[in-house]
């Protein structure tokens, strides 16, 4: 009598080249996934956290009109325009309603700020200067530390996680999450002043009394772009002198 054997097929396991195919895409999408909420995160958490607590928080903006959002650099009635972004470590454009003056005569061309909770030690505030990425720059026309008025310093920021303090392209990235009563030091013409933070604000960039002069106090103030790494709207440290 014949007999027929069932015999059950060896399972096929998948090779290696097949398990990392079906591996990839899922790697994919979770570092891009990473990089984005990196990217997104501190800009949505400068709304929800930061932005509801300062003074004059505005809904969001175009830094600059449309219009004038580029520089023409070369154009005429037949042939295209050449475009190019504003240059945002240029202290002039921060502002564009305002005419950026020229520096003042002064026998100090630079001075240094420091701010002990956030980690910036002596960082150099240049008078007058034109290049944000490698200074702190003094918004000519405004008071000297100590005087009557406020001194208006412009710091460049980026997005928060590539804060380094040393670093003149980030060295402003966390200064609107300083709270009343924190320290800022400056060091000019051989005097330390001490400043303690009276208010945090925001204001449009075409808000420009924020760089005008009021002679009621000796105050301080720190300006940069929010949220962090973009170009919407200007946050404003203003502290009071403690001494002097």
């Amino acid at each position: 009598m014949l007999k027929i054997v069932y015999r059950k097929a060896p399972i096929q396991r998948a090779s290696e080249p097949n398990r990392l195919a079906h591996i990839i895409p899922f790697m994919l999408i979770a570092v891009g996934s990473a990089t984005i909420g990196a990217v997104i995160g501190p800009i949505i958490g400068y709304f929800a956290i930061i932005s509801p607590r300062l003074n004059s928080s505005r809904g969001m903006i175009s830094p600059l009109p449309l219009a004038a959002n580029f520089q023409v650099l070369g154009a005429n009635n037949f042939s295209p325009a050449v475009y190019q972004r504003l240059d945002y470590t240029k202290p002039e454009n921060w502002f564009p309603e305002a005419e950026y003056p020229s520096q003042s005569v002064s026998k100090i061309s630079s001075y240094n700020l420091s701010i002990p909770k956030i980690g910036i030690d002596n960082a150099v505030v240049e008078i007058g200067g034109t290049d944000l990425a490698k200074s702190l720059i003094h918004y000519p026309g405004t008071a000297f530390p100590g005087e009557l008025g406020a001194p208006v310093i412009f710091g460049h920021s980026i997005l928060r996680q590539f804060y380094n303090p040393k670093n003149y392209r980030s060295i402003f990235s966390t200064i609107m999450t300083l709270e009343y009563g924190d320290e800022i030091l400056v060091k000019f013409d051989a005097v330390n002043y001490r400043y303690k933070v009276v208010d945090k604000i925001e204001v449009k960039p075409e808000d420009i009394q924020i760089l005008e002069q009021k002679y009621n106090g000796r105050y301080l103030k720190l300006v940069t772009c929010v949220p962090e790494g973009t170009y919407l709207r200007r946050g404003v440290v203003i502290a009071e002198l403690t001494n002097g």
